[in-house]
This record gives C-alpha cells, sequence and structure tokens, in this order.
C-alpha cells in the first residue's frame, strides 16, 4: 500500500485526492513543451520529468496535502491528481510521479460537463471529447492542431470556456435568495392568515383542546407529508423557475404539469383577493366600531380591497428586493402581535377582560374546555375543514425556485422549519386560549355598587337574578350597556358563594361569567361566540390588528408573486398555446410583468365578491390537489425504478408519498365534497386537453419510465404464456426501405396493425456500416412516422446484398413474442430489366421467410409506391450542378448518401458509386418495391418530401403518396384458393373493421374440385366461414379454375417468360444462371403455370373494379422454380389489377371457430 492510500484512509471524507496547487500552471506548461520536444527524441522514454512541489498551504487543504471536497465550494475542471497520478483537463498530457507517458485527448470528470453552458458562447468548443474523436482514427498531430484552433475537437479548461464566454455574454447579476429570505421568511407568512387570530379560538371553543391540537397536528401531517415528498423531488437534481408546477410536471410530465399548473396559478391569484378581503373586512370592522364606513359595508371592502390589492401589484412590480424587504417587515409585525398574545397571559385580567371570559391561565378552565363541545351544526370535519386553510402556504418558498440561489437545498430546510414553527404556535396557542378563556361569557361587568344582589346570581333562579340585577343599579352604578355586542353589563358585587378569581377589588366565578341565561339574547363573547379572543387576551389589543394587518398582507404578497413566477414557467413551456405572451421576463430576475397584470386582474375580480367565505374553499382545493400530486410525483418516480431517480434526501418513503396523496384526496372532499369534484373536474380537462395536443417535450418524467417499465414487464410476462390461435395476431415486417419513400406500402400495412399487432419497417443498406453511421442512427423515420399517425417500429441493418440484409432483420427483430409473424413486400416491378442477380436474391428472401416459418405477403400497387420517382420525368427538373454539400437527399450531390442509406432495399443502380458517375453494371438491386416502367438507363431515386422538390410534384404522384390515406367503398374480393391456415381470410376482414376500408364488403372466391357437386362445395364454404363469424356480401366456389387458358394469355405469359429460359445452345447452365428455368421445370410446373394463367383470366372477369384483392400467394418450391419463372407467376396474377395483396401463411391455423 503507498502512501497516498494510507494517508486517504486516514481522513474522514470520502470525496479527497492529493492537491496539486493552481500556482503551479505556469511551470506544467514549460513541462508539456519540454515533454513534446523530449517525445521526438530516440530515448525520451528513457528521461523523466520532475514535477514541481505540491503546495499544501491553500485554504481547504489539510497538513498532509489533500482537498477536502465536502469544505470547497463547486469549482470548474481543476487540475487534481489521483494516487499519484496527475491529468490537466485543459491541456493533453498525462503526468506519473517520474515521466510523461502518452498524449491524451480524455477530459477528467467535471460537472461542468452536465450542464449545458456552452449556448452562452456561441462556439463550437466541448469540454469533453466526442466518441467519434475517442474512437475514429485520426492523426494525433491533426487533432492536437484542431484543438489549439478551437475546432470541433477544442477541449479546454472550464476557465478558458467561461473567458471566451464573457466576450459575448453581458453578465447581469440577478437577486438569488438564501433559505431564510427566500423560503423560511415566505413559509411562515403565508402560512399564518387571518385564521391564527380570528378562526382557532372558535376552533377550540368547539373542538376542545384535545381534538383542535388533533386537527392542527393533522393538518401539520398533510403538510409535513407533501413537504417530505417536495424534499425528495428537490433533492433529485437541480429545481428551476416555476415551483410546484415545475416538480409535477418533470416529475409526472406535461400532462399532470400543465394542469397543476393553471389551477396553482389561478388558485394563487384567488388566494390574493382571499387575503385582501380579509385585510379589508378587519379595516372594515375598526371603521364600523369607530361609525366611520364611507358607503356600506359591503361596498367599504370592495373599496379597502381596490386600493390594496393595486399597492401590492406596485410592490410586486418593482422587483423581488423590495418585495423581500416588505416580508421581513411584515413578519417582524407578525412575530411581535404573536409575542402580544403570550405576554398577554401573563398579566391579570382587568374586570371587562373577565366579563368577556378571558380568566387567565386556570387548571380548571383548561380541565372544562379539554373535551369537545361542538354546537348544533357543527362537527369535527366540519371544524377541520374550517382551520385547514390555515395551514397551507408550504409551496411560497418552492414557488421562487428560480429566485433561490440554490433551490435543492433551500427548499427542504426553509420548508421543514416553517412546517414546525407554524405548527407549534398554532398549538401553543390552541392550548393557552383553551386554558384561559371559557368557551361562552356573557359580559356582564361587575362595578362597586349593588353588592347586596350577587349572591341571588350564585344562588337564586335565572330570571330572578336577572331582575334583581336590572332592578337595583344605582345612578352610579345602572346597567352600562344596552347593545350587548359592544359593551357590558354592570351589576354590583358582593361575597361569593363559590370560588372567585380575583382581579383587584372585584371579584368573579366561572359559573357567573358563563351563565348565558342573564343576558335576554344569550351570550355574545367567549371562544364560541367572539373572533376577537386574541385581541382581547393579548397585552396590547392593537398590536394584533397590526398582527392582522401583517398575515393578511403578507401571505397575499407572497400569492401575488408566486402566481405570475409559476405561471411564467408554465408559459416558457408551450405546453397551452397563445399563452407564451405572458411568459416574457424583465430585468436581471426576470420579472413576468405581463402574468403580474393578469394575476392583478384576476384578483381583483374575485376580490369584489367580497365575501371571505365564498372564496376560500374552491382554492383551498386547488392548493390540496397541488400537494397531492407532489406526493404523488414521489411515490410514482419512486415505484418507476428509474436509475435517474436519486434523491439525496433519503428519509422519504414511497409509502408514506402514497398515504400523504391520498390523505389530500380525503381531505378535499371533507371541506368541501362539491368543491372538490369541481377541482378533480378541472384537473382531468386539462389533463385530457394536453394528452390529446401531445406537446413536443421531453423531461425524462417518471410517466416515461413508466411506460418502459411496464412494456418490459408485460414482454417478460408475454413469454411464458403459451400461444393460442384465438389470440393471434399480425406481426408484420415490412421490407420498406426508408419508410417515406413508399409510403403507400406504409400505409398499407398499417391498416393491418394499427391498435391491433406490432409492424417492424425495415431498411436494408447494401454498404458497410462505417459509410452509413448517420443514417443508421437517424431519427428521421420516427419522425415520419409521427407526422403520418403511423404506429410503427423502425430497424435497419447494413449487408452486402439484400438477401443477407433481409436475412438479418427477419432473424433478429422484434424480442420474445414480440417478433413478427408476416413478411411483407413489395412487387419488384422492373424484375425483366434488372440485374438477374437482384431477382434471384428477391426470390431467395421469400425462401427465407418460409424457412423462418413466416408469412410472405407482396403487394403491387399499379401506380407505384409514391416516392419512386425517376428525375428524367417530367415531375422533377433537377439543376446538375449543385454541389454535394448543399444538395438535398435525392439530388444528384446527394446519390453516394442514397445509395447505401436513403434507399435502403430499393433497386439501386450502383453498388459504390464515386462523384456523379453513374455505371449500369455496377447497379445493386435490394428493394423490389419500384415503380413500373423503369428504363434501361442511369436511375437517379428522389426523396420528394425534400422541400426544394416537394413544389414539383405532380397531383399524380402525390394521389399516389396518398393512396391508402382516404376512405374506400367497393368490395374486397377475398380469392382463398388454397387453405394457408386462414391467413388470406383473416387479413382482409381486419381491414374492414379499419376506418380506411369500413365502407367495403367482403366476397370470398375459393377453388372448386374437377368432380365435386357445386351446390355442396358452396354450402360448405357457406358453413365454415359462418362459423368463423365472418360477413361477407357474396361468395363463390369457382368450378373452371382448372381449365386451359386462352392461347393470347399463353402468348402473353411466354413473351414475359422467353428472356428467362435456360438456352443451352449457348451454353447456359444452371449453375452460372439458377435465375433461368430449364425446359424440364416448365414441363414439371406445366399444370401450376396453366392455372395462374386462368386465374388472371379469372380475375379480370370478376375483380377488376375491387377496391382491394387479396389473394393466395403462389408457393415457390425450391431448386425446381425458378427466379424468372415464379416472377412471370407473380406479374401474370398481379399485372394491370387493382390494388392487390398476395399473402401465403406459414400453415398454422390463425382462425378458429371454438370459442
Amino acid at each position: 500500500m503507498d502512501l497516498n492510500t494510507e494517508e486517504m484512509k486516514k481522513s474522514g471524507s470520502r470525496f479527497q485526492v492529493a492537491r496539486v496547487d493552481s500556482k503551479d500552471e505556469d511551470a506544467r506548461d514549460n513541462l508539456e513543451a519540454e515533454a513534446e520536444s523530449r517525445k521526438k527524441s530516440p530515448d525520451h522514454q528513457k528521461k523523466s520529468v520532475n514535477l514541481p512541489k505540491i503546495d499544501t498551504s491553500a485554504p481547504n487543504t489539510s497538513s498532509d496535502g489533500r482537498v477536502d471536497f465536502n469544505n470547497c465550494p463547486e469549482s470548474p475542471c481543476a487540475t487534481f491528481s489521483l494516487s499519484g497520478d496527475s491529468m490537466r483537463s485543459r491541456g493533453s498530457i498525462e503526468y506519473t510521479k517520474t515521466n510523461c507517458v502518452m498524449n491524451t485527448i480524455e477530459a477528467l470528470p467535471c460537472v461542468d460537463h452536465y450542464r449545458n453552458i456552452f449556448s452562452a458562447t456561441g462556439g463550437n468548443m466541448k469540454a469533453r471529447p466526442t466518441l467519434a474523436e475517442l474512437h475514429e482514427e485520426l492523426d494525433d498531430d491533426e487533432l492536437r492542431s484542431n484543438r489549439k484552433d478551437g475546432g470541433p475537437g477544442f477541449e479546454g479548461s472550464t476557465q478558458d470556456i467561461l473567458a471566451l464566454g464573457e466576450k459575448v455574454v453581458v453578465t447581469n447579476h440577478p437577486v438569488r435568495f438564501g433559505w431564510i429570505q427566500g423560503v423560511l421568511i415566505r413559509c411562515i407568512l403565508n402560512i399564518f392568515g387571518v385564521m391564527l387570530f380570528i378562526r382557532l379560538p372558535w376552533v377550540v371553543g368547539n373542538a376542545g383542546i384535545i381534538q383542535a391540537s388533533l386537527i392542527v397536528l393533522l393538518s401539520g401531517l398533510v403538510t409535513t407529508l407533501t413537504a417530505i415528498s417536495m424534499t425528495a423531488i428537490c433533492t433529485n437534481g437541480e429545481v428551476k423557475g416555476g415551483g410546484a408546477y415545475y416538480m409535477i410536471s418533470r416529475s409526472l410530465g406535461p400532462e399532470f404539469g400543465g394542469a397543476i399548473g393553471i389551477i396553482f396559478s389561478i388558485a394563487n391569484a384567488v388566494a390574493v383577493a382571499m387575503y385582501v378581503v380579509g385585510f379589508s373586512e378587519t379595516v372594515r370592522d375598526i371603521l364600523v366600531r369607530y361609525d366611520c364606513l364611507m358607503t356600506d359595508e359591503m361596498n367599504d371592502i370592495r373599496i379597502i380591497g381596490s386600493v390594496t390589492i393595486t399597492i401590492l401589484l406596485a410592490i410586486a412590480i418593482i422587483g423581488m428586493n423590495w418585495e423581500a424587504r416588505a416580508q421581513v417587515v411584515l413578519l417582524v409585525i407578525l412575530t411581535l402581535a404573536i409575542l402580544n398574545f403570550f405576554v398577554g397571559l401573563c398579566i391579570p385580567p382587568s374586570p371587562e377582560q373577565m366579563s368577556r371570559g378571558f380568566l387567565g391561565l386556570n387548571v380548571e378552565v383548561f380541565v372544562t374546555n379539554i373535551f369537545a363541545d361542538y354546537e348544533d351544526d357543527q362537527t369535527f370535519f366540519s371544524v377541520f375543514s374550517v382551520f385547514f386553510p390555515a395551514a397551507t402556504g408550504i409551496l411560497a418558498g418552492a414557488n421562487i425556485s428560480g429566485d433561490l440561489r440554490d433551490a435543492s437545498k433551500s427548499i427542504p430546510k426553509g420548508t421543514f422549519l416553517a412546517i414546525f414553527i407554524t405548527t407549534a404556535i398554532y398549538l401553543l396557542i390552541a392550548v393557552f386560549s383553551g386554558a384561559s378563556v371559557l368557551r361562552e361569557a356573557n359580559g356582564i361587568l361587575l362595578v362597586g355598587a349593588a353588592v347586596a344582589n350577587v349572591s341571588g346570581v350564585l344562588n337564586g333562579s335565572a330570571s330572578t337574578v336577572l331582575s334583581s340585577v336590572l332592578t337595583t343599579s344605582t345612578a352610579a352604578a345602572s346597567v352600562v350597556g344596552a347593545n350587548v355586542n359592544n359593551a357590558s353589563y354592570s351589576v354590583q358585587p358582593t361575597s361569593p358563594a363559590a370560588r372567585v378569581f380575583t382581579s383587584g377589588e372585584y371579584s368573579y366565578t366561572r359559573n357567573f361569567v358563563g351563565n348565558c341565561s342573564l343576558v335576554p339574547d344569550g351570550c355574545h363573547f367567549g371562544l364560541l361566540h367572539s373572533y376577537q379572543v386574541i385581541e382581547m387576551a393579548s397585552a396590547w389589543g392593537p398590536l394584533i390588528l397590526a398582527g392582522i394587518f401583517s398575515a393578511t398582507l403578507s401571505s397575499a404578497l407572497a400569492s401575488l408573486m408566486s402566481a405570475p413566477k409559476v405561471f411564467q414557467a408554465l408559459c416558457k413551456d408551450k405546453i397551452f398555446p397563445f399563452l407564451e405572451y405572458f411568459g416574457v421576463g424583465y430585468g436581471a430576475n426576470e420579472n413576468p410583468r405581463r402574468a403580474f397584470l393578469l394575476c392583478f386582474a384576476i384578483g381583483f375580480a374575485f376580490q369584489m365578491i367580497a365575501d371571505l367565505n365564498a372564496i376560500a374553499p374552491l382554492i383551498s382545493n386547488f392548493f390540496l390537489m397541488s400537494y397531492a400530486l407532489i406526493n404523488f410525483s414521489c411515490f410514482d418516480a419512486s415505484i418507476a425504478n428509474s436509475p435517474g431517480w436519486r434523491p439525496s434526501f433519503r428519509f422519504y418513503s414511497k409509502w408514506l408519498s402514497l398515504g400523504g396523496a391520498m390523505l389530500c384526496v380525503v381531505v378535499m372532499f371533507i371541506i368541501n365534497w362539491i368543491t372538490a369534484l369541481i377541482t378533480f373536474g378541472c384537473v382531468g380537462s386539462l389533463f385530457l386537453y394536453v394528452h390529446h395536443r401531445k406537446p413536443d417535450v421531453n423531461w425524462g418524467s417518471s410517466t416515461q419510465a413508466h411506460v418502459y417499465r411496464s412494456v418490459l414487464q408485460s414482454a417478460l410476462k408475454l413469454v411464458r404464456i403459451g400461444t393460442h390461435v384465438k389470440n393471434f395476431r399480425p406481426q408484420v415486417l415490412v421490407l420498406s426501405g426508408e419508410p417515406d419513400t413508399r409510403p403507400a406500402l406504409v400505409d398499407f400495412c398499417t391498416h393491418i396493425t394499427k391498435k391491433m399487432g406490432l409492424m417492424v419497417c425495415g431498411n436494408v443498406i447494401i454498404g458497410k456500416q462505417a459509410d452509413h453511421l448517420r443514417k443508421i442512427h437517424s431519427d428521421a423515420p420516427y419522425n415520419y412516422f409521427f407526422r403520418r399517425h403511423i404506429k410503427s417500429f423502425y430497424s435497419v441493418t447494413t449487408a452486402s446484398t439484400f438477401q443477407l440484409g433481409a436475412q438479418a432483420l427477419m432473424q433478429n427483430v422484434g424480442i420474445g413474442k414480440f417478433r413478427p409473424n408476416l413478411v411483407i413486400l413489395g412487387f419488384k416491378s422492373n424484375w425483366q430489366t434488372d440485374n438477374p442477380e437482384f431477382v434471384q436474391q428477391y426470390l431467395e428472401v421469400i425462401h427465407d421467410a418460409f424457412d423462418m416459418k413466416l408469412g410472405v405477403g407482396i403487394l403491387r400497387v399499379k401506380e407505384g409506391f409514391g416516392l419512386d420517382i425517376e428525375t428524367n420525368t417530367s415531375v422533377f427538373h433537377q439543376e446538375e450542378d449543385v454541389s454535394d454539400d448543399e444538395s438535398p437527399e435525392g439530388t444528384p450531390g446527394a446519390q453516394n448518401s442514397h445509395v447505401g442509406e436513403g434507399k435502403g432495399e430499393a433497386d439501386l443502380e450502383a453498388g459504390q458509386r464515386n462523384g456523379k458517375t453513374v455505371e449500369k453494371k455496377e447497379k445493386v438491386a435490394s428493394e423490389p418495391e419500384e415503380e413500373e416502367g423503369r428504363g434501361d438507363g442511369p436511375e437517379q431515386l428522389v426523396n420528394p418530401l425534400n422541400p426544394l422538390l416537394l413544389t414539383k410534384l405532380n397531383t399524380q404522384v402525390l394521389k399516389t403518396m396518398n393512396k391508402f390515406r382516404h376512405k374506400e367503398k367497393g368490395t374486397i374480393d377475398v380469392w382463398w384458393l388454397f387453405d394457408d391456415g386462414g391467413l388470406t381470410l383473416l387479413l382482409p376482414y381486419i381491414l374492414t373493421t379499419k376506418p380506411y376500408w369500413g365502407g367495403c364488403r367482403l366476397r370470398v372466391f375459393a377453388a372448386g374440385t374437377k368432380r365435386g357437386d357445386l351446390g355442396y362445395e358452396q354450402r360448405q364454404l357457406a358453413t365454415l366461414l359462418a362459423k368463423f363469424r365472418i360477413d361477407c356480401k357474396d361468395m363463390t366456389v369457382l368450378p373452371e379454375i382448372n381449365k386451359k387458358p386462352s392461347e393470347e394469355s399463353v402468348r402473353m405469359f411466354n413473351s414475359y417468360l422467353n428472356p428467362w429460359r435456360l438456352d443451352t445452345q449457348k451454353g447456359e447452365t444452371k449453375k452460372r444462371f439458377p435465375w433461368k428455368t430449364t425446359e424440364d421445370e416448365l414441363e414439371l410446373l406445366r399444370e401450376k403455370t396453366q392455372r395462374h394463367i386462368r386465374l388472371r383470366e379469372l380475375l379480370l372477369e370478376r375483380s377488376k373494379d375491387a377496391a382491394l384483392i387479396v389473394m393466395t400467394l403462389p408457393m415457390p418450391r425450391k431448386v425446381s422454380c425458378a427466379a424468372g419463372l415464379y416472377m412471370c407467376w407473380i406479374d401474370t396474377l398481379t399485372r394491370d389489377m387493382p390494388p392487390i395483396l398476395l399473402v401465403r401463411g406459414n400453415q398454422e391455423s390463425v382462425l378458429t371457430f371454438y370459442s
């Protein structure tokens, strides 16, 4: 064990390395030059290079010369050594202790490699070399020159990159907050609202101390579980602006994120109105007390609210810095108000306070209020629904996540502490108010006149006592309060007959103060009847009013800041159309002024309602829905088992998150089930809209992880399930080449497999893999699928011949049970003029498919498949002088690309092309699906989807491209000649279930026997179709299928076959010309040949007007059936026909009449 290893074991930090001081940089530059010169000398390996001495005097460095990364700030790619080896990220030299070993372009692990900082420089610099730079064979001198010149392979230190970036980017530092000012203060102010001072005593009066504490703790449990889930999400990577929206959208995807972004933004905007209305009501009550109303009570709320929300908007628009200062001032006032209440508990109560139920801290009052005593219309859950909004507001810090220095650390720390502080204060106020204030108080104030009547209060009847009290009052001690809401009744004390609480010279009993029968219209004071209990019990009442103002205004300001920030993040993601206008930011902080004005408009409109009870329930459910989705996001990300889910916060549980989500939903329905249903309806509608719109975003959400996980588990599960004929589905491998070159072929196969089976478009590229890497890794086919709404996969392979490439696809495409069972090719329409070797390969591909026990289909469309167009036609007028770099795919300058990549298995006219030279003898046939009418001259296949060529397409070509994209009417004629397992009958039935072919009816034609009873065979066919539950318009048994064809048909067939006959007189042999047929083979297959010629006559007679023909594919027997003869058969059956599909199953049943 070396010294470095021993030293690292002694350290407590996991991340420590031997330190190399940065001031040795110049010395290392000299060493680099020296090493370069030494390398040129023959004995340079024998000489050593001494490293400069390591300086251990720098900060954050231990005495042994090691850097503790736990105490260092995040730094760019620094120079450091591991186990004695030192590598520099900005250079290309690797040093050891004693000598220079080798040059390298490798980069050391660095945080800057994992963030997108290079867009700021506008250059092509790369801190990490590409795979090609590391893997491709390049000259070292050339590579070093490129890096020195700052070319594509430039690898510099982060300091170099940022130095270059400073020339372009103007630094303007925005305001960034820490966890105290940015999260803690905001959350505390947003959680504390009017409920703290006005509603909490009422909760204690109904629920008692125990159940009120349970209500506070249950509310705290909901917010704590949400905070745990939020912390796990925040510590799983950097959190940018958008708060709850950002976390939910990046975890669950744009559907949930977009829905909750809208809902949460509206909730915060309406919350501004709620808090402003709460503030306005308090001011209105003060005006009523002093008889200073401007108009009436409702309109005064509207006037005060309008002025208040306008002032708050001005503070918010000025900037985050001013808003943060205002929050600090409001927090100070709120803190003083809370302390004011606790100080008041320590001061002996005054007679007026005692008459209103505040008797000071006392065990007897505590025992009286410890259990619940609900009013007639209240229950535990109704009281809980009133209090719970007081616990919301935990997302106030997360909502401005984009304005925090380190959101991943600030949000958890500040939120947890805010929940703890606020919950503790709620509990303390609940317990102390229950231990000092009676539930009900009559408000009767005792003064020093009629002393003799107090005993009657304690011992006499209620009516007698009340009469005595009211009739014996003197002028100095009369009843001073006719209005029981604003004053107390005055009576004279006597010696009490029960225990009393003293306050100076006055004496009160709990029974007397709580006796509501002493006043004509009942008690109007105490925990149940007065919302000013906190103000009454405090040391100085006006300070509580200031606290109410602080709580309401701070919450309103926090909501006014949160809503635009969340909405701005939503707008920038462009999930919803026409909202980008509100996402524009201004200044260094990207202040969303337009979103501020929108939020102001919403808040202003809702505050005109002037009714707090009408506003609160809906937004409470909106907030709870956000909490539920945050919890569910954490749970969903956990069960997805994605390697990207690595939160540094370890104290979370997926089951706690699930429980938190369910608890939030339950609380929503407890608070108000109607608004809960409205909330679910809003979120569901927005979810469906975004899901239908399919925004082009990729955030690595857990939804994507679930898709992979679900597919993987299903594929593995399916492997263990045995196949059954009832579950047969066509799984098609389409040898299409690049899909956009044959849209008609791809569209037709899509009709078979869409929402039913697997479809894979296969492309065989002729040539070497290294020559076609760009096409192999291209996403263009999937982009084409997306544009055309095609549900298909794409597989590409390179091979020296089309046959070998097709073999590779048939053998390797798919996994488990998701493997093709049917291969569909396009008809090779240029088989007569193409290289005969390619025609032989075409037949061999069919043989290979049958050897793999796959079904085979050959589709022929008279007009071709749309895009395999010759450039010498009238459709295109290409410029001959287009350079290779500027020419699009398909133009002469791009034909190198098209030969090996662009056309896949097309009948390409060159196996290897250089420049623009095309030689006929070098043509390679690898795709059969060519348009008819090919000439013998050089051909150039083009892709008319290119923008430069699209305008030059004629109407016929466009019609051919979309041949199978419009609904068809007519019939689908099924020529089920031989039993192949039922595939010939199943495929046309499947087509009739699709929208394109839904207007077509099936007509079934079957071959009759030579001497059979035609009526009996017809009934047999009808019975079989009925058992298969396949409805058809007509069914026909053809007795004349074995008749001899006409002489004219035979002559036409022979004219096609003659070039493919083996001419032994010219010395041709079967070994050299395997695609040609001998006379013996013709004689052996004469009956089959005549049958196919006769079938053509029947097709022309019965099906020439069909929308589609599906016919049993002739089976080519190995050796005895040559490629030329087989192509004559297929051409005879399909020439000048409507779209026709020749199909042959693998002789295994795909239909059954058993249930």
